[in-house]
């Protein structure tokens, strides 16, 4: 037994002295096991970290501020096509309206239905969509047309004028009982209450200490509320009253326009619809602030003469031909006359109207059809534009998609003036929506900002118009030419170094210094690249050699330069993989081949390699990963940070997603951050994607030498 000098442990332990080192290394290996572990968890951590954070930011709310609102362009779209219609007549008098359906039996019209309360005889109102006006059915919304009546006032005028506040009162206390008359219906008790509420609130006493006497009241607006407020007005004055009115039947339109203009000097409006939102800005402006009363219900009435024997009833899509595409009643049904259409309908300013074109032509500006598309483009941009648009891809080869997104951009042109992230957007719903309510022509939606227009977008100033496509083609063609020059030279200079070189000072110094670039860091090759591609080598790298040189790329920043300076970067990696995997190859694999009397390249070429070559494989899956990520080196070459132009070879200019990605965090709105999360997705899988395709053909080849 060997004898134990120095107080170490014999060669070969026995006894207390084996079970002692026995014991010392199974705690080394179970700490080094526990620090392993605690080195996979902290990589699984933070790479769900980074995950968190890109998803955190790709997905979320954002408050979109229009230049136009996209239902106001599709209401007046209907509206001027209504308006252009054969055979109509338009007017803010309900009354002419009447008078013109019931002397043509060919005509149709619409219109409060307190008119045809006070005409029955002369006209008969339609069913519309099988359900008829009545005051069961609008009650339960039923009635497809039936629509809330308001008085409109201002929180200023309620507050500085007491008389103004005790009219709107008596109004609200005695409406229900003169509603029926005037041939309307009644608004509900709570709704009424409500209002009360409301009022008093906003007058903050006034109604009580003001009896209206020696006010001057002007009223405007519509013409369907107009009957109704005259009734209250003769019972308020009845009582004695000493309060002057002025009162106009204008239209909506014009009523709450200038209720909003203090000039005006219009306290109450009339409204057949709610304010709508243009209008509430125009308030918000004028520093005023609109107060609604519910006073009641109207349905609209679609009527016809009374001598019409052929229409009992029609439906929504029978009045959206009858009053914008058909010329004559047969064209609607083939049943019906071959007369023309006389259409009598309220005027362009009419609240009425607008509500019939909401509710008849419930349209989406992204439903619209192409030539509609075509018409609210052609009216909304200069003739130069669209001779620019014609001439980039003519109209006609467009989608209805590509018009769409052009109406988008330069009709609607929709700015993003806020944006948060998925954890807010699903934790702080409400004072989002509080935010946007407080936005001018502000509107909410879920985004995400990586979309097949995100993929296949160039760069943009906007963030909603930017995309990635000029820089994924960048990367592309950036690895391509990487790949293409590092993986033949590394790999030849690893079989040389392993199979050819001898072990003399010379291939001893150029090894330590492989293994020394590898460390070397990124921007220093960078500056390598810069000096030689770029400026020394500038007749070739700018194409100036081929007879293919830019004005624009004439300097060598070209494609050809950044994957020449990528793959001397990953180029030492590369080398020291293959070597590797070359000296993993056994020796009597080689020692076989020239027994059979194969050369030193038939043996490396048929044996060696393809041995090899899954190793090969794994180290080139791990340079190129490396590449496809670099930024520092691409910004001392030139890379641009703003391209709109695609690479369409290896002499042209370029950016990557890396480049991209750097340019958008640098940015100071939060949006572009949002695009820089979608980009680093983007890359991800761009990069699991070439990995992926190395990993299969590794598995491919690795089966193949088994």
């Amino acid at each position: 037994m060997a004898q134990q000098t120095n107080n170490r442990p014999p060669f070969y332990p026995e006894g207390e002295v084996l079970k002692r080192f026995v014991a010392v290394r199974l705690r080394r290996g179970q700490l080094w096991n526990n620090l392993f572990r605690m080195a996979t968890l902290v990589g699984i951590l933070a790479l769900l970290a980074l995950l968190y954070n890109v998803i955190n930011s790709t997905f979320g709310y954002v408050a979109i501020q229009n230049s136009v609102d996209p239902a106001t362009v599709v209401l007046n779209v209907e509206e001027e096509r209504m308006l252009g219609s054969a055979n109509l007549v338009a007017s803010e008098d309900d009354n002419e309206l009447v008078a013109g359906v019931a002397n043509d039996p060919n005509a149709i019209g619409f219109f409060g239905y307190a008119y045809y309360q006070n005409h029955t005889d002369e006209l008969k109102v339609l069913p519309v969509a099988d359900v008829a006006p009545s005051a069961a059915t609008v009650e339960s919304g039923e009635y497809p047309l039936a629509r809330p009546l308001y008085l409109y006032s201002t929180l200023e005028t309620l507050q500085s004028q007491p008389q103004v506040a005790a009219f709107i009162k008596f109004y609200l206390d005695h409406v229900n009982d003169e509603i029926t008359d005037v041939g309307y219906f009644p608004v509900s008790d709570a709704a009424l209450q409500s209002s009360h509420e409301q009022l008093q609130a906003a007058a903050a006493g006034a109604t009580a200490a003001a009896s209206g006497n020696g006010a001057e009241i002007a009223i405007s607006g519509s013409s369907t509320v107009y009957p109704l407020t005259m009734r209250l007005i003769d019972k308020f004055q009845a009582q004695g009253v000493q309060a002057s009115f002025s009162t106009a039947s204008t239209g909506t339109k014009v009523g709450l326009a200038q209720l909003c203009d203090k000039k005006s000097g219009v306290l109450i409006a009339n409204a057949s619809r709610a304010l709508n939102r243009a209008e509430g800005e125009a308030c918000q402006k004028a520093k005023l602030t609109p107060v609604a009363f519910r006073i009641g219900t109207d349905a609209v009435a679609v009527v016809v003469n009374k001598a019409n024997d052929f229409l009992d009833g029609v439906s929504l899509e029978q009045l959206r031909q009858i009053f914008a595409s058909a010329d004559q009643w047969s064209q609607v049904s083939p049943g019906w006359p071959a007369t023309p259409i006389m259409r009598f309908i309220p005027g362009q300013e009419s609240g009425t109207l607008d509500f019939f074109v909401e509710a008849v032509f419930d349209r989406n500006l992204a439903d619209l059809p192409k030539a509609t598309l075509m018409e609210i483009l052609a009216a909304n941009v200069s003739k130069g534009l669209m001779r620019r648009l014609e001439s980039d891809q003519p109209f006609a080869e467009r989608t209805q998609e590509n018009i769409y997104a052009l109406v988008l951009e330069r009709v609607i042109e929709p700015q993003i003036v806020e944006s948060w992230t998925l954890r807010d957007s699903l934790l702080k719903r409400s004072e989002i929506e509080a935010t946007v309510a407080g936005i001018t022509n502000g509107e909410l939606q879920f985004r995400s900002w990586l979309t097949s227009g995100f993929i296949s977008s160039t760069q943009s100033s906007d963030p909603m118009q930017a995309g990635v496509r000029t820089a994924i083609l960048g990367s592309l063609w950036v690895i391509l030419i990487t790949i293409l020059f590092s993986l033949p030279v590394g790999i030849g200079a690893a079989v040389y170094l392993e199979e050819y070189a001898g072990r003399n000072w010379l291939n001893r110094l150029i090894e330590t210094n492989i293994n020394n670039l590898a460390g070397v860091p990124s921007i220093i090759y960078g500056m390598l690249g810069l000096a030689i591609f770029v400026r020394a080598l500038e007749i070739l790298t700018s194409g100036e050699l081929f007879g293919t040189v830019d004005p624009t790329t004439a300097n060598g920043r070209t494609v050809i330069s950044a994957g020449l300076t990528l793959g001397l970067l990953i180029l030492p990696v590369i080398i020291i993989n293959s070597r590797e995997a070359i000296r993993a190859v056994p020796v009597s694999l080689r020692q076989a081949s020239f027994g059979l009397g194969a050369t030193r390249w038939q043996t490396i070429w048929h044996h060696v390699l393809p041995t090899a070559l899954p190793g090969i494989l794994t180290g080139a899956i791990l340079a190129i990963s490396r590449a496809i990520g670099e930024t520092a080196p691409l910004v001392v070459i030139g890379a641009s940070t703003f391209i709109v132009v695609d690479p369409d070879g290896p002499f042209a200019k370029f950016t990557t997603l890396p480049i991209q990605i750097y340019q958008w965090t640098a940015r100071p709105q939060a949006e572009f951050r949002n695009l820089a999360a979608a980009a680093i997705i983007v890359l991800l899988v761009l990069l699991l994607t070439l990995n992926a395709t190395a990993v299969i053909l590794r598995n491919r080849y690795s089966s193949r030498s088994l």
